[in-house]
């Protein structure tokens, strides 16, 4: 619970950060800064997206092996009949 207050920032503590953020990094820097951060973010939303993929298709193929096995066990069980 105590995390969420600590990023629960309202309007007057948006805007100290903002121009903290303009005296740290002055005007000219904060394109680059925030272009950076919008890389980041990418790489990262691509990374998930394809360890998704790879956990989906991963799950997909076990699935497949186990209805295989049960169809073999199956067909297994009738030829003792």
């Amino acid at each position: 619970m105590n995390i969420l207050l600590l990023f629960n920032f309202l309007g007057p503590e948006m805007i100290v950060i903002f121009f903290a953020i303009l005296l740290l990094f002055g005007g000219k820097k904060i394109p680059e800064l925030m272009r950076g951060i919008g890389k980041g973010i990418n790489e990262f939303n691509s990374a998930r997206n394809s360890l998704e993929t790879e956990l989906k298709a991963g799950m997909k193929d076990e699935e497949r092996a186990r209805q295989q096995a049960k169809q073999q066990a199956s067909q297994e069980a009738k030829q003792e009949d």
